[in-house]
């Protein structure tokens, strides 16, 4: 598994991959994103965007279903990578019950204020903040 910046892959499979995934904002992934590229093909991408100097919002995760097994490496990887951007807690909103028990074995812990909540109302969901050691 390799994590790089969208602007820096190939554009033939980003084209693929957005191709197959209409879902995926195109604009905020190659402006702001990362891809994740598996066995020479892009199977993800996620947007890790800064709101203040120390904190940062994961937004946009997304991994093809045939690869979906490896979403706790891809987390553990963006966690990493977060650190080196020092990163201090990181918020992720989550609307899928089996992505919040990933996160919750991941020790992300969910938020009962609503932290981001005036800036980027949502109307399902829960938020959930991880603190980066």
């Amino acid at each position: 598994m390799k994590i790089l910046l969208a602007k820096e892959a190939s554009y033939v499979q980003l084209e693929e991959f957005f191709g197959k995934n209409p879902n995926v904002n195109q604009k905020s992934v190659y402006e702001n994103g990362y891809v994740v590229e598996m066995k020479d093909k892009i199977e993800g991408c996620f947007v890790l965007d800064q709101l203040k100097e120390d904190i940062f919002w994961l937004k946009q995760l997304y991994i093809t279903q045939s690869e979906a097994g490896r979403l706790p490496f891809l987390l553990e990887a963006i966690l990493t990578l977060a650190k080196q951007r020092n990163a201090k807690s990181i918020y992720v909103h989550s609307h899928q019950p089996v992505v919040d028990i990933l996160l919750e074995a991941l020790q992300f812990h969910q938020q009962k204020e609503k932290i981001l909540e005036d800036k980027y109302p949502t109307t399902n969901g829960s938020w959930w903040a991880y603190n980066v050691s």
